[in-house]
């Protein structure tokens, strides 16, 4: 498997490569459509669309300078340029003969039609399991599941270090270690150990939903470089739309899907954004990491919060992008949490095994309590850091985050 490393890509940017027939062909999902309104356009653009969602013929451009104030022109500009590249709207060629008309691309207007108003046979928000559910699969026990499976990835990105997570878990399935690997976001050794890269510290840094869409937009490109996988990237992008439109706690039809999409869900498995009962393969749960994949938050947070978003508190519900409760939360319990003397001698008031796992990339650790773990920095563990592409402003960073 051979992708490029593109740790940062999130959805915004890949989307922006793909040519017209592709979102044509994307569009013709209400999912899609409805996902793409109402996650990723600004206030201003959605008010353009809904505006021109019924007209039955094209606007003229400089109607758009009567809706705006002129000193929203940069906002208004910004609009245009969005919807655009996302090939929502068609402009015509500016002409001495007739003024320059938009509206709406029509795979795209008649998408969003359907799914404002319900209509059609499309089933593109999945279709319900008539099955009953097992008592034991709430959301809950989802949410267990997801941040689960998601901490075995993160743990693995870190292990290079020789921290190993005092659970039994044996880490991601093969596939999603390969993914990794061929992602750059941790590189193989000679010897078969893995090291993380400057790009593996930098996914630490991001929210979990960019997290997700960093893992998920590079299998896309594997997939894209692996004809004989037997998977289309363009209706796998979809899928994903469709997971996210589904409603978190709610059992879905295995059998209503195409096999092209019953072939991805072994994977979205491995990645924790799917959960299939053993006993009832007929039937599939999106998990939390699933249902926000277009969440509003789906961009880099500062490197203040950045790694407390990598560590358990990344997990908690109630957050864009996350199994687990309250960030604000969260967020109070990491801050503060490491104390650091001016011998170099820290202290780290922390229960995660990710976070203890984080600060011994760049720290050598003597000492472990049940709520606490102590050690020093020292020239040879930073000099450990700089090998694996950690970079000095990013260790200053998490530190001043987290300092008492």
């Amino acid at each position: 498997m051979s992708v490029s490393p593109a740790p940062s890509l999130q959805l915004a940017e890949y989307l922006e490569k793909l040519p017209g027939t592709t979102f044509r062909k994307l569009y013709q999902q209400p999912s899609t459509a409805f996902a793409i309104f109402r996650r990723m356009l600004p206030h201003l653009a959605k008010t353009f669309v809904m505006r021109i969602l019924y007209s039955p013929k094209p606007i003229l451009l400089s109607d758009l300078d009567d809706w705006v104030k002129p000193s929203h022109k940069r906002q208004k500009d910004q609009a245009l340029s969005i919807l655009r590249v996302l090939h929502i709207v068609s402009i015509t060629a500016p002409s001495k003969e007739r003024p320059q008309e938009m509206q709406l691309t029509t795979n795209f207007k008649l998408s969003l039609r359907l799914a404002l108003s319900g209509g059609g046979t499309h089933n593109s928000f999945g279709v319900p399991s008539t099955l009953q559910i097992p008592p034991e699969i709430d959301i809950a026990f989802l949410d267990r599941y997801a941040r689960k499976k998601w901490e075995d990835i993160l743990h693995f990105v870190v292990s290079s270090v020789g921290y190993k997570s005092a659970g039994e878990s044996s880490g991601p399935n093969k596939s999603v270690k390969e993914l990794l690997v061929a992602g750059r976001l941790v590189d193989r050794k000679a010897s078969g150990s893995v090291g993380i890269t400057q790009a593996g510290f930098t996914f630490l840094l991001q929210e979990a939903n960019a997290q997700v869409w960093t893992l998920l937009l590079l299998w896309l490109e594997a997939m894209e470089v692996n004809k004989m996988a037997g998977l289309e990237a363009t209706d796998m992008l979809s899928f994903l739309f469709v997971l996210a439109s589904m409603e978190l706690g709610r059992a879905y039809d295995t059998n209503a899907l195409t096999e092209q999409r019953k072939n991805m869900l072994p994977s979205l498995v491995d990645f924790g954004l799917i959960y299939i009962p053993n006993h009832k393969r007929s039937m599939f749960f999106p998990t939390r990491l699933a249902t926000t994949l277009t969440s509003s938050s789906n961009s880099l947070r500062s490197i203040s919060d950045g790694v407390a978003a990598a560590t358990a508190a990344a997990l908690q519900p109630g957050q864009s992008g996350a199994p687990g409760g309250s960030v604000t939360a969260a967020n109070t319990e990491q801050r503060g949490s490491v104390i650091i003397e001016t011998n170099y001698r820290i202290y780290a008031y922390t229960q995660s095994t990710l976070q203890i796992a984080v600060l011994a990339l760049f720290t050598k650790l003597a000492m472990r309590f049940p709520d606490m773990v102590a050690g020093r920095i020292s020239r040879q563990s930073i000099r450990q850091a700089i090998q694996f592409g950690i970079t000095a402003e990013q260790i200053i960073s998490y530190l001043s985050a987290h300092a008492h």
